[in-house]
């Protein structure tokens, strides 16, 4: 993992264990990567063990409409590997979603939001966006990086996207969602925002993106994305964009835009 400031972070895996030798080891490798001004981190990972010399994450800075944002690239966490094209997603996204004076009144709701790459900078133009994650380790992330970016108007809470639907739906109640400060009955959410792993969305939480005006919909497996995309059958596609995240591959990330469609 490596972010574009000269900060890298190196993972080994090992079957045998991880004694004083190999911790002697990994900090002289640590400085003679990072000879030169720049830092790497080492990880070791042995038998459910891990050992970090340094940290077990770089930091990304994002600019953003004029305004810089962190993000944590942890090891054996799933983040956008390519900055460059990450950032003009991110920027075309922003873009999407302005309105007409720059702002929106309502709230945003995002599903697999992981280390906030989306919800940081959403948050310069919506009112109040409530973000979810599986994946504690990276709900911490995105929380540990909105407060070192001042946002204050985003909640984070470790819920599934299935989890998030029932929540929505009043299934029942979810302690994690009071943990996190969070009554989902303060949100004027008119837009939701969805960026699922390549199964695509299970049923409940497609069934709750219908239920929204506005939808942006990113996705890294454009053919799953064209077959959910047949159910909207009451909103239309006013906007999309391909990233080629992946240089070389047959893979690509695309981005879409649904708005409901007039009656």
């Amino acid at each position: 993992v490596a972010s574009t400031s000269g900060e890298a972070l190196v993972c080994l895996v090992y079957r045998k264990k991880l004694d004083d030798d190999w911790m002697a080891a990994a900090q002289r490798l640590s400085a003679k990567l990072g000879e030169g001004g720049n830092k790497c981190h080492v990880v070791g990972r042995s038998k459910g063990k891990k050992v970090v010399v340094g940290s077990d994450h770089v930091v990304q800075w994002q600019e953003i409409d004029g305004k810089s944002y962190p993000q944590w690239q942890t090891e054996n966490k799933f983040s956008q590997s390519n900055a460059g094209i990450c950032n003009t997603m991110q920027n075309w996204v922003l873009e999407q979603l302005k309105g007409p004076d720059g702002q929106r009144a309502s709230d945003l709701l995002e599903l697999y939001c992981g280390n906030g790459n989306f919800s940081l900078p959403l948050s310069s133009i919506f009112r109040k966006i409530l973000a979810t994650e599986l994946d504690k380790f990276s709900v911490r992330a995105a929380v540990a990086c909105a407060k070192e970016a001042d946002v204050d108007n985003l909640k984070l809470a470790f819920l599934s996207s299935a989890e998030t639907a029932e929540a929505f739906d009043k299934v029942r109640p979810f302690r994690r969602l009071q943990d996190a400060g969070v009554d989902i009955d303060d949100y004027n959410i008119q837009t939701i925002l969805v960026d699922p792993p390549r199964a695509g969305l299970d049923a409940a939480s497609l069934e709750l993106t219908k239920k929204y005006d506005e939808i942006v919909y990113i996705s890294c497996n454009p053919a799953k994305l064209q077959v959910e995309l047949e159910s909207f059958t009451e909103h239309r596609i006013v906007s999309a964009a391909l990233f080629d995240q992946f240089p070389y591959t047959d893979h690509a990330e695309v981005a879409v835009v649904l708005r409901r469609s007039p009656p």
